[in-house]
């Protein structure tokens, strides 16, 4: 009943529950050139507070709240100008802070010092300060254990231990970290997917760029590379469901039916969207599981009824399974919701006549219909609204 009012809501009401706005640290350094190491705090602290649980903002939405503000993305900003950007974002809590290299003997590239702080948005409090200091090389385990500290004072009762979460995510080479950063702030897609591809070769167990050059290949449909990329994204990467999802796509896409439905398998059991049920049900459709797609495709109905495209596809599947009364039934409300679906309309003309799916025929298969969008920070978002008004 909780999912079923879940998804209702999440399709038609706004909300968004108390979340976390990360900035880039503040680059104290005196030199452009290390812009990149304020982004990557910030990329790997939201990382850390997303694989928890915690919602947080991601990068899209931080970069919109600073164009309507008109601030500058790597602009060290002021007290008031941060509350700002929480303003703007309905953000409860914001985390920022600073770093400082300093020239150190080689073979170090400088000694860094990071300072992160909390700051309490909502009661206009201060939370604690952070800090680390480390060389410039060690930027992953000062990350890491910053990232450790933010869940520790945010998430207190839930946080693992520092041993679980330093396991779950291998130190990573500073210089694979610093071309992928640089690849999130490049402004073309011929940079970014070099920089990315440098940043996986240069350190074959980072995660984030493997996720990054999935999304690439799989836009353009180039499913095998997509599938090889999409596969490296561990359960640590906060992206890990979201890459499973595309996994999925990839794997059915490729006709690789039985692999695609075991990845839909895993998000659909963390995040029950309409869409993972949809394509969970189509996957299982393909591998001829007629029973077990028709159960997803009623939940995804569940989820949102107004959708023609979860009708056609229940429809679709109990016509295979020559349960031709009720597939009729489902082409109907395709028809109902779209009036123009010609091939719902002879799909249903076939179910009148008991006339069923032939072997070979083109009309016959593969007509399941598959959804690509994948909302799982709002899904998140609404869950912890409604849980939150629920006590």
């Amino acid at each position: 009943m909780f999912r079923t009012l879940l998804l209702v809501v999440l399709s038609t009401i706004p909300l968004r529950a108390d979340s976390v706005l990360v900035l880039p640290f503040f680059n104290y350094a005196k030199s452009a050139n290390l812009d990149w190491i304020g982004e990557s705090i910030a990329e790997t602290i939201h990382d850390a507070l997303m694989s928890e649980g915690v919602l947080a903002l991601d990068r899209s939405d931080r970069l919109e709240a600073y164009r309507r503000l008109s601030m500058r993305p790597n602009a060290v900003l002021t007290h008031a100008s941060i509350i700002k950007a929480a303003d703007a974002l309905d953000a409860a809590t914001v985390i920022y802070g600073q770093y400082e290299l300093t020239p150190a003997a080689p073979p170090s590239r400088g000694s860094l010092r990071i300072t992160a702080r909390i700051m309490d948005v909502k009661r206009s409090r201060q939370g604690p300060e952070f800090a680390e200091v480390g060389g410039l090389e060690d930027l992953a385990a000062l990350e890491t254990h910053l990232g450790w500290q933010t869940l520790q004072f945010l998430i207190p009762k839930s946080a693992p231990s520092e041993d679980e979460f330093r396991k779950a995510r291998p130190t990573i080479r500073v210089d694979a970290i610093e071309a992928y950063v640089r690849g999130l702030l490049a402004t073309s897609p011929e940079q970014q997917h070099r920089l990315f591809t440098q940043a996986a070769r240069l350190d074959e167990r980072f995660s984030q760029p493997a996720f990054q050059l999935g999304k690439i290949y799989l836009a353009k449909k180039d499913y095998p590379i997509a599938t090889g990329w999409l596969e490296k994204v561990n359960r640590a990467d906060s992206h890990y469901l979201e890459a499973q999802f595309l996994l999925g796509l990839s794997r059915y896409y490729r006709g690789n039916f039985g692999d695609a439905q075991k990845s839909f398998e895993i998000v659909a059991g963390s995040v029950p969207l309409n869409e993972v049920y949809n394509d969970l049900g189509a996957a299982q459709s393909r591998a001829n599981n007629f029973a077990a797609a028709a159960d997803n495709f009623r939940k995804a109905i569940e989820g949102d009824s107004s959708d023609p495209d979860y009708h056609f596809n229940l429809g679709y599947a109990l016509w295979k399974a020559m349960k031709f009364g009720e597939a009729a039934e489902s082409f109907k409300a395709v028809l109902d919701r779209s009036p123009q679906d010609t091939e719902a309309g002879e799909l249903l003309a076939r179910c009148q006549k008991q006339d069923g799916a032939r072997a070979g025929d083109p009309k016959s298969e593969g007509r399941e219909r598959i959804k690509t969008n994948y909302e799982e920070t709002a899904y998140r978002e609404l869950k912890a609204e409604l849980e939150k008004k629920k006590n």
